[in-house]
C-alpha cells in the first residue's frame, strides 16, 4: 500500500465499510471475512491511512471498544445513528455488538 491513494485491497476494505448501514459496525475481522482475505490487522491499517473518507466509526475491535483517542467523535456518531451501545464499567461504554453487528 504505497503511493497517494489505496491499493485495491484497500479501496475493497472502504467499499464494504461504505456499505455498513447507520446504526451497525463490523469489527475489524468482520471486514476481512467478508472481503475473504487479509485480516484485522490489515484492515486496521487501511483504515488507519484511509478510513478519514468513511464511516470510520462503524468498524470497531470485536469486543466493541472504541477506537482510542476518538471516543468522543464516535460517540456522538453512534448517538445519532442510535447505534446499540452496552456499558463498560467505567470507561466509555461499548458498541453492542450481538445487535449492532452487520453480517452484509
Amino acid at each position: 500500500m504505497t503511493g497517494a491513494g489505496p491499493d485495491g485491497y484497500a479501496a475493497r476494505v472502504l467499499d464494504v465499510v461504505d456499505l455498513i448501514a447507520p446504526g451497525n459496525v463490523m469489527s475489524y475481522g468482520d471486514v476481512a471475512e467478508y472481503l475473504g482475505e487479509g485480516g484485522p490487522r490489515q484492515v486496521g491499517r487501511v483504515m488507519a491511512l484511509w478510513g478519514g473518507g468513511v464511516a470510520w466509526w462503524r468498524v470497531v475491535h470485536a469486543d466493541g471498544s472504541l477506537l482510542a483517542r476518538h471516543e468522543q467523535a464516535a460517540l456522538a456518531r453512534y448517538e445519532a445513528e442510535n447505534t446499540p451501545l452496552r456499558p463498560a464499567g467505567g470507561g466509555p461504554p461499548r458498541v453492542d455488538m450481538r445487535r449492532a453487528r452487520w453480517r452484509g
